[in-house]
């Protein structure tokens, strides 16, 4: 557990990422959040219909060294009602029109509005490259979300 700047235990804040299958884009993001920030963040992933995860997102995490094969793809009612996220970021369109409001108690929330790579048509190779084109896509935006964080938490911390 952390603690706050005068000492009392704090909770890791919680970050929940939403999209609308929870096959590929969310899951990623939630690896990576894991991967990049340890364990700083308390960190989740679901979608409005759960498909299971996609195989070819186990395959473009493997690649870059993230086990993702143990994951459960997840249904956003196991978190309704039930947890207070700090930050929901919405990864996809049609989660953020979908449940705009899920949360309005959340501190805060995003929408990155990723390319889904699930749905694309094209042949095999040219899907395992839209999903490693949507892997980096996702781990950028992570860092980047992981930096503006660490910028904030500076300054609040010279407020104290």
């Amino acid at each position: 557990m952390d603690t706050d700047p005068k000492g009392a235990l704090m909770s890791k804040p919680m970050v929940l990422f939403l999209c609308t299958g929870n096959s590929a884009r969310s899951q990623m993001a939630e690896a990576f959040l894991r991967h990049h920030a340890g364990d700083l963040y308390e960190v989740h992933s679901a979608g409005l219909d759960p498909q299971g995860i996609h195989p070819l997102t186990i395959q473009v995490m493997s690649e870059v060294g993230i086990d993702v094969a143990g994951h459960e793809s997840k249904s956003l009612n196991l978190y309704l009602g039930k947890t207070s996220p700090k930050w929901v970021i919405f990864v996809c369109e049609k989660a953020e029109r979908s449940c705009p409001h899920v949360w309005p108690f959340s501190l805060q929330t995003e929408s990155w509005r990723i390319d889904d790579p699930v749905d694309s048509t094209s042949d095999d190779l040219q899907r395992l490259m839209k999903f490693r084109t949507i892997r980096d896509e996702v781990e950028a935006r992570v860092v980047q979300w992981i930096a503006d964080r660490s910028a904030v938490m500076e300054v609040e911390a010279k407020q104290f």
